[in-house]
């Protein structure tokens, strides 16, 4: 089903202009609606990294049966989140991580979406990362892993620059002590080692300045 990127907008209209800012530059940099459109209808589905709530926007106005859980760890996010999406009856979120809601709700939702996190993160902790968004699906459940493809391009190193300006200069965005991207075989062999068996990769950088992939997994029996 696909989700309507106007009405999402809308529930940060009343943002002061720097947030809003931040809000469509994300709208009009990231095939957002491509992963929304590829979340399973109905269900409960977790926003891992939410940030803003944009994503998490789309995908409980595309479906109004869908239970949306975001969960970002700024404090500062999370309160914005709270004044757009978050007034959604459909729509909860909160201050944490993928292991804290993995402690909280495991084997608790049908679809994990994890957008431009990942390359926040030492690559040593990617394995660990994907297994606890394992633990938060039930079996056969969907995860939809959005990140910027490390292929060398001239993307590729336009990708990073600007993330360092967002991340190291300007403080945007949270960082774990690492801004990297990974070829799409390496993160598929971490999605089959963490329990996942892969489903589809899709490249969708085409008419963006960013290699944007999208990985569609689904969690294997235990």
């Amino acid at each position: 089903m696909n989700a309507p990127l106007p009405p999402a907008l809308a529930l940060f209209s009343l943002f002061p202009p720097a947030e809003r800012f931040h809000v469509h530059a994300r709208a009009f940099s990231a095939p957002l609606e491509a992963v929304a459109a590829r979340v399973p209808t109905g269900g409960t589905v977790a926003d891992v990294g939410c940030g803003h709530g944009l994503l998490t926007a789309l995908l409980a106005l595309g479906d109004s049966r869908r239970i949306v859980h975001g969960v970002d760890p700024d404090p500062r996010k999370i309160e914005w989140a709270r004044q757009g999406p978050g007034r959604l009856p459909n729509v909860k979120v909160e201050v944490g991580t993928v292991e804290s809601l993995a402690e909280q709700m495991p084997g608790h939702f049908d679809a994990v979406v994890v957008c431009d996190v990942l390359y926040l993160l030492p690559v040593e902790r990617w394995p660990g990362f994907l297994r606890e968004t394992r633990r938060l699906l039930r079996p056969g459940g969907r995860l939809l892993l959005k990140e910027a493809e490390g292929d060398r391009s001239w993307k590729h190193l336009k990708c990073l620059a600007q993330e360092v300006v967002m991340v190291k200069l300007l403080g945007r965005t949270k960082a774990g002590g690492a801004l990297v991207l990974q070829p799409r075989e390496a993160v598929e062999s971490m999605l089959r080692q963490a329990g996942f068996t892969p489903r589809e990769t899709v490249a969708l950088g085409a008419g963006y300045s960013t290699p944007h992939i999208l990985y569609v997994a689904e969690a294997s029996a235990p």
